[in-house]
């Protein structure tokens, strides 16, 4: 291939994955958290099957990101913890489906 065809083709998918999203738990974490939904920790520790640990480093990272917000109140007595996405985070992960959905496009081409 030319330096000049090479030059006019599109980026890979691969290089618009936000490598935010690049373990499970913050993967799931963000699928879980469609637009306007606000899920408290403890649900979304029993939905995402993750530990507290696991799971309250993967919401300090999309934090740290602006992909996600926290809110802590009470319920009752007892503190709690409710996390939802940002515009930026939906916008963020909107992107990385889409890059998936092309890798996975383009791979389907490559088949016989």
């Amino acid at each position: 291939m030319t330096d000049a065809a090479a030059g006019s083709r599109r980026p890979h998918p691969r290089t618009r994955l936000d490598d935010n999203f690049s373990t499970p738990i913050r993967f799931s974490l963000m699928a879980s958290l469609a637009e306007g939904i606000e899920l408290d920790f403890a649900t979304l520790a029993d939905i995402l099957q993750a530990n507290d640990s696991a799971l309250s480093k993967a919401i300090s990272h999309l934090q740290d990101a602006g992909y996600v917000t926290g809110r802590k109140g009470y319920l009752g007595s007892r503190p709690r913890t409710w996390v939802r996405s940002t515009t930026a985070g939906l916008d963020a992960f909107s992107g990385h489906l889409r890059a998936l959905r092309e890798i996975v496009e383009l791979g389907g081409q490559q088949m016989p």
